[in-house]
């Protein structure tokens, strides 16, 4: 069975109500705009969404957050969308907010099948708190659990028919680590290539991750969000 599609609603069956989602990007770099201006369009609410930001004001995940169609946002950097903050003070979404390496070790943990590691990175701070705390050697350390989710979407560079992905400079962010911590990974690619046209040095992520593949239209330039 090919893993490529061109339905959009298709590449998105597997997306559920009440469902953990992983979100590849940084801001807007490297973020999966096309599968998540796909999912503006599917009846879906009360996801969690875990993403280091949730977009911006009425961009990427910013469209999806103001359909109130996220429930929790898990991430680093809530503030550079405006309307995470407003929506957080009138009790309308959750957050929790995980430094950015924590984050990254957090979902490489549940790629790994880990069930969480030891980290002094929040030890005594309002982060830790609930959460247990073990002395190793001399040195405090926290627990942060493993991050797995049920779906995960992301974006690369290329794909060839297979699912082996290449990544373009920093869009190489978040979406390798996500590709490998979730039970459901769906990819856009700038470009989808026969197999074995990839060099197999270039290749970050195998092919055994990936399900669902998608061209994208969605691009981001200078002057914003733009159809291809």
């Amino acid at each position: 069975m090919t893993k490529v599609t061109q339905d959009l609603q298709e590449a998105l069956s597997y997306v559920k109500s009440g469902q953990t989602i992983l979100v590849g990007g940084f801001g807007l770099v490297g973020a999966p705009l096309t599968l998540i201006e796909g999912l503006t369009k599917k009846d879906v609410k009360d996801l969690t969404i875990v993403s280091n930001n949730l977009g911006e004001a009425g961009k990427g995940l910013g469209i999806l957050l103001n359909q109130n169609k996220i429930r929790k946002g898990i991430g680093s950097y809530f503030t550079s969308n405006r309307d995470v903050g407003a929506k957080y003070q009138r009790g309308e979404i959750e957050l929790e907010i995980l430094p950015q390496g924590t984050l990254a070790e957090s979902l490489r943990a549940g790629g790994a099948g880990l069930g969480g590691y030891y980290t002094t990175t929040g030890v005594g701070t309002e982060l830790a708190i609930g959460k247990e705390e073990r002395n190793i050697d001399g040195v405090n350390y926290i627990l942060e659990k493993a991050i797995r989710a049920d779906v995960a979407i992301i974006r690369a560079h290329k794909a060839d028919t297979l699912g082996n992905l290449v990544y373009y400079k920093t869009a190489r962010n978040f979406n390798p680590l996500m590709a490998t911590a979730a039970k459901r990974v769906i990819v856009e690619v700038d470009e989808i290539v026969e197999s074995g046209e990839l060099d197999p040095e270039e290749i970050v992520t195998p092919h055994l991750y990936i399900d669902t593949i998608i061209q994208a239209q969605q691009i981001l330039t200078k002057v914003g969000v733009v159809s291809k």
